[in-house]
């Protein structure tokens, strides 16, 4: 087996730094050289050298003088930051980590939906308080309507992650006919049809033209006000002034928000100061697992060529 040299660069995952993918690589890959680029000599002289470079980003200039390379794994699930032209002048393969949150993002999502139906979080003040003293729960989710609002990797995985739990799901995604795990696929076009029939809407699409302040007033205002709003995609996907007058207004159950706009949520912001908004620091995305999840992609695809010779047909590539 051909040995392919495979260089770090030192670019940490949700505070996770890069040294431990470098171990998980080393480790998983005993014969073929993986090295850690943690100084601007060994980051400049690696990439002059290397066929393989694993990490978040590359300018252009970095490109045009990694003479040897032909893969860059892409650390992230976007790559809109990427010299994508170089690279492809270069003929460079580009992948990216699409797939790698589903999991954890999902279970954040469930997280929060379990917490609004229990009133987990009454439970919590109650225990603080040290006040036994019982209360009743919201709902149950079973016979409910979850509407998931981008059906990639994350959405997926949060449909899959509520299957066991009685619920209808629609899904909204660019081309419905694509179909998808959800019990119906809807366009964008139909999302305001979907809305009102809606216990819980999960926001797990990318920020794009079409879903920048997709729920707005009217969108929040065709939701029932026993409705849950969930936010693991972009903050900019709500309109957070009309957001927060609905919240004001009793529009709406509650809100769980792992992104904002603006971000970070200022600390006088109106959102802080709501019981039923639930508010992570764009934290969904963290896992322990997540280094592992990279290696699995990269590994395969370093399988896949040496026993191809070709840099194509990867998984998860998109250049």
């Amino acid at each position: 087996m051909s040995t392919i040299d495979v260089a770090v660069l030192d670019h940490d995952a949700h505070g996770i730094p890069a040294a431990d993918y470098a171990e998980i690589l080393a480790r998983r890959l005993p014969d073929r050289e993986v090295r850690l680029a943690a100084t601007p000599d060994e980051h400049e002289r690696y990439l002059r050298e290397v066929t393989v470079v694993a990490g978040k980003y590359i300018d252009a200039e970095e490109v045009a003088t990694a003479e040897n390379l032909w893969l860059f794994a892409c650390n992230a699930a976007g790559v809109d930051h990427l010299p994508l032209d170089a690279l492809a002048e270069r003929g460079v393969a580009v992948t990216n980590a699409s797939g790698v949150h589903g999991p954890n993002i999902a279970e954040h999502v469930l997280g929060w939906v379990l917490t609004f139906a229990r009133r987990l979080d009454e439970g919590r003040r109650r225990q603080q308080r040290r006040e036994w003293r019982r209360f009743q729960s919201f709902t149950e989710l079973a016979g409910s309507t979850v509407t998931v609002v981008g059906l990639g990797s994350i959405g997926e995985a949060v449909v899959e992650r509520f299957e066991g739990f009685g619920v209808d799901t629609v899904g909204v995604r660019y081309s419905p006919e694509k179909g998808g795990p959800t019990n119906e696929v809807v366009g964008y076009d139909d999302l305001p049809e979907a809305l009102p029939g809606t216990d819980v809407l999960v926001l797990a699409c990318p920020l794009t033209e079409t879903t920048e302040g997709l729920i707005g007033e009217a969108e929040l205002d065709a939701l029932p006000t026993d409705a849950v709003v969930v936010n693991v995609a972009r903050g900019g996907v709500i309109d957070t002034p009309a957001l927060v007058d609905a919240l004001r207004s009793n529009a709406l159950h509650g809100a769980a928000l792992d992104v904002t706009d603006p971000e970070p949520l200022p600390t006088d912001h109106d959102l802080w100061g709501f019981e039923n908004v639930f508010l992570t620091p764009h934290v969904a995305g963290h896992t322990p697992k997540y280094w592992e999840r990279r290696a699995d992609v990269l590994v395969e695809n370093l399988e896949r060529i040496a026993e191809t010779g070709e840099y194509d047909g990867l998984r998860n590539q998109v250049a």
